[in-house]
């Protein structure tokens, strides 16, 4: 048991959930999955209901999110409004989650 780096022996004190929770994320290089997942979850709560109503396929791949719109007229208004939709993701969930957002 000397050999074990310090990392590898268990707290004394007892740490709020939250801050275990994002040791655990980080320790198994889970945080960035985590994350995506968490903006595919509440894509509807961040760009409302009648862009949800309309999102027929969401998902993430290689830093880009892919959003299928049903609605032609919305999908054009979406595209000129990437840049917006861009920073209320980052301000939500954090910088670098998505570097690009492509309307299908």
């Amino acid at each position: 048991m000397k050999n074990l780096p310090k990392d590898a022996y268990r707290k004394n004190q007892a740490s709020p959930l939250k801050e275990v929770f994002e040791e655990l994320l980080q320790t198994y290089r889970l945080k960035e999955r985590f994350s995506e997942k968490t903006l595919i979850h509440h894509w509807g709560d961040l760009m409302g209901k009648t862009v949800l109503d309309r999102t027929t396929h969401l998902y993430i791949k290689e830093k880009v999110l892919y959003a299928r719109i049903s609605s032609g007229p919305l999908k054009k208004e979406l595209m000129l409004h990437k840049s917006k939709v861009l920073c209320l993701i980052d301000e939500r969930f954090g910088e670098g989650i998505i570097h690009d957002i492509v309307f299908l």
